[in-house]
């Protein structure tokens, strides 16, 4: 196996601290976003989406979405589950991930390319020109705002999202707090439940503040 991937982008990052919870070591290649090595022939001709992170499996299958890369790598590394361990976990997990993904990772990804001008005409990943939208922009940090707010409130009284166990979707939490700091819009210091949550996240991961 073979990862491509850019550590300092979110989905890398979501990715990155799954496999180290874990324990998985993987041949990884960085493809610098910063650069445009994304936009390569060589690169394109693997991943048409020209997105990061990327799986190449021996057999050559290429897998470039997150949550797929965790399924097959969860099933060959199960020690230290992170996707559940019950049917009521698991569907607990893939809920909490999906939900973090389009009403904050996407929030936050709608700020950003529909702002700075590192992306324009980047509007949206992938091989297509897409103009930015300033609308969209608005639109995610009201958004973002919202979600922000409803997760503090959910977390009243629990210590994990998905159940008892520290698991993906609190790895995609942390992911989502770290990528909204590039829009200076993190969570406000007001949020004690969301913030309180997020401290003991980050010292499952050993991360520090």
């Amino acid at each position: 196996m073979k990862l491509y991937t850019f550590d300092p982008a979110p989905n890398p990052a979501r990715l990155t601290m799954f496999m180290a919870y874990k324990g998985i070591e993987i041949e990884t290649e960085q493809v610098n976003l910063m650069e445009g090595a994304h936009f390569k022939d060589e690169y394109r001709a693997l991943v048409p989406a020209m997105t990061v992170p990327a799986l190449v499996l021996d057999d050559g299958t290429v897998m470039s979405e997150v949550i797929g890369i965790c399924v097959y790598l969860e099933a060959l590394y199960p020690e230290k589950p992170l996707l559940g361990s019950t049917p009521q976990e698991k569907g607990q997990v893939i809920s909490w991930d999906h939900r973090l993904f389009n009403e904050v990772l996407v929030a936050i990804a709608e700020i950003l390319r529909n702002t700075s001008p590192a992306f324009k005409d980047r509007g949206l990943p992938g091989p297509l020109d897409v103009a930015q939208l300033p609308e969209l922009a608005e639109r995610g940090r009201f958004r973002l705002a919202e979600a922000w707010k409803e997760l503090d409130a959910t977390l009243a009284g629990r210590q994990w999202l998905a159940g008892d166990n520290f698991s993906f979707a609190d790895i995609d939490m942390v992911a989502c707090e770290s990528f909204s700091g590039w829009v200076k819009e993190k969570p406000p210091e007001s949020l004690a439940n969301l913030h309180g949550y997020l401290a003991r996240a980050r010292a499952e991961l050993g991360i520090a503040e």
